[in-house]
């Protein structure tokens, strides 16, 4: 497993920007965002595999959210665009050594403690 430290989560009025980062401890992993919010399942955002080759979005965030990452850094980012209400939730990156599935949750096996992201109207 990897350990994951997100950061950058915050208050942003709607239409408004956020970056969000995730530090990686040990091996480079394939990466994914995830959120949660207030009495709702945790859903997948993006993810993006080792080489940053490949990504993928979930149809909400698609054109508005860019995943990235920096190897050399052992960062992967969220850039989030055009923030809206819904947006509202703890966002939580994870780690997989396989991508097959990058939207399923069970796919993953390290995850970080996550970080609030809160978009007001």
């Amino acid at each position: 497993q990897v350990q994951l430290i997100e950061s950058g989560g915050g208050l942003v009025q709607a239409g408004g920007s956020l970056r969000l980062s995730c530090a990686a401890s040990g091996r480079t992993y394939n990466m994914g965002w995830f959120r949660q919010a207030p009495g709702k399942e945790r859903e997948f955002v993006a993810a993006i595999s080792r080489n940053s080759g490949i990504t993928y979005y979930a149809d909400s965030v698609k054109d508005r959210f860019t995943i990235s990452r920096d190897n050399a850094q052992n960062t992967v980012y969220l850039h989030m665009n055009g923030l809206k209400p819904e947006d509202t939730a703890v966002y939580y990156c994870a780690g997989t050594l396989y991508l097959a599935l990058p939207s399923k949750l069970d796919a993953y096996n390290s995850w970080g403690q996550g970080t609030q992201v809160t978009v007001s109207s």
